[in-house]
């Protein structure tokens, strides 16, 4: 079964495991750095209460605070979620991908692969339904997104400017500005997604 983090649908334990896994890290990379919940807080901008509930398990973090948290302790959202390790070459098995959102309809968006922070490259599989749509703060300068559609058409929306992505196609985006993904027509969207964020 898949891990789940930020379910909007049905939680279970799947979902309780990534969650526990999430606490463990930010607690572990947290206190390893010696930076107290007030300090953390106060980089990620994120609110110290609820990184005491991350830190208890209770809380059910969006994709967009696992990734001010984890920039703020110097990682990637994979080295939250557990999808980086050491070896050069490395089998992560199918029952260990995580799905980091879903949407109301069914969609979800799966974290494949990701290396370790802060540099970080992530390898996404999304899928929408009709009606769905997924909402996204500006990433840190720089970073770019590489889309690859498999099925249907994608509507990006980034800032004032909307493109249409057409199934078989692919897109270069650069998504240090508020953006947002959906479906361009009432028909379910496949899409694959890299994240490069290169701190220069």
């Amino acid at each position: 079964m898949t891990k789940k983090v930020n379910i909007t649908t049905d939680a279970g334990s799947d979902m309780n495991s990534v969650n526990q896994a999430v606490s463990l890290s930010i607690k572990n990379f947290r206190k390893g750095q010696k930076l107290s919940l007030d300090e953390l807080s106060r980089r990620a901008g994120v609110s110290k209460g609820m990184l005491v509930e991350i830190e208890k398990g209770a809380a059910n973090p969006s994709i967009a605070i696992l990734c001010k948290v984890a920039a703020a302790l110097g990682l990637s959202v994979a080295d939250l979620v557990n999808v980086t390790y050491a070896p050069n070459a490395y089998l992560i098995e199918k029952e260990d991908i995580p799905t980091l959102w879903s949407g109301e309809k069914g969609g979800s968006a799966q974290l494949l692969a990701g290396t370790s922070g802060p540099d970080m490259i992530e390898l996404w599989r999304w899928e929408m339904f009709p009606g769905e749509r997924f909402s996204s703060a500006g990433h840190p300068p720089g970073t770019l997104e590489l889309l690859h559609v498999k099925a249907g058409i994608l509507q990006l929306d980034l800032g004032d400017d909307v493109l249409n992505i057409q199934h078989g196609c692919s897109a270069v985006a650069k998504t240090d500005q508020p953006h947002a993904y959906s479906s361009a027509n009432q028909q379910p969207v496949t899409f694959f997604m890299t994240v490069a964020e290169l701190h220069k």
